[in-house]
């Protein structure tokens, strides 16, 4: 779990920060928030982040003077009504400079870069060390496209893959969806069986999108899951079986 400070000294500017942040983000847990110079040294000594939004200008000085008074090396994603501190900025860690009002879609672009340059979590590193061991491994990870930008999302993120109207979609943890360039017979071989299963011909569903699963007329399950599907998915009668060994843990 990605853990953030929030750095501002104005409430109204904070909240509408973290509401951001928590739409696009959920699963991100902010673990702190200080209105000063003095309560930021005090959070940073005393808790560890992943990542700090930090304005520049506080009550008490400017936020370079925490910088100064306790050495970083977290992310920091400045967010300010001020243009003339951005070269000072990325030398302290600087990964981007938000100008007030702080429109959502530059937000979530300095948030992945974020999120391609610091892979923190504890699965991500525990992937990626099967990565390297077998290149016949499941894959951790998938390239997706957002306009002319490239990126990557972890599999370990991706609550499940589906098909509609001819387009296979990513849809992550998060509620953003991609366009997949692979069929889903092609992704089904790409992907950890312990993690992923093929519930329909449309839907592999991540088990940690699974909240529950009720008996069906037919003899079929019908999945309740957190994302929701985009449509109401059944496994088939046929599937059945497998699919509560999956659940259990018998691969």
């Amino acid at each position: 779990m990605i853990k953030y400070l929030i750095i501002e000294d104005e409430p109204l500017a904070f909240e509408e920060l973290k509401r951001m942040v928590d739409k696009l983000r959920p699963e991100f847990q902010m673990s702190g928030w200080s209105q000063s110079v003095i309560q930021s040294v005090s959070l940073l000594k005393s808790q560890s982040f992943d990542l700090i939004f930090a304005d520049v200008s506080l009550a008490d000085g400017l936020c370079f003077d925490v910088f100064n008074k306790i050495p970083v090396d977290i992310p920091v994603i400045f967010t300010t009504a001020y243009d003339e501190y951005a070269i000072k900025a990325f030398k302290v860690n600087g990964i981007d400079y938000l100008l007030k009002p702080i429109e959502q879609d530059e937000l979530e672009q300095a948030i992945l870069r974020f999120e391609r340059n610091n892979v923190k979590s504890a699965s991500a590193e525990v992937l990626s060390a099967m990565e390297a061991q077998c290149g016949n491994c499941p894959r951790i990870r998938f390239m997706v496209k957002t306009g002319d930008s490239f990126f990557y999302v972890e599999a370990y993120n991706i609550a499940f893959f589906y098909s509609e109207d001819k387009y296979t979609y990513l849809h992550l943890f998060s509620g953003k969806r991609f366009v997949m360039d692979y069929s889903l017979d092609t992704i089904e071989g790409m992907l950890d069986r312990k993690l992923f299963y093929r519930t329909s011909r449309g839907c592999i569903v991540n088990i940690r999108a699974i909240e529950k699963c009720n008996r069906y007329f037919g003899g079929r399950l019908k999945l309740h899951c957190t994302p929701q599907l985009p449509a109401e998915n059944l496994v088939s009668r046929g599937r059945v079986k497998t699919f509560l060994e999956w659940i259990d843990g018998i691969v």
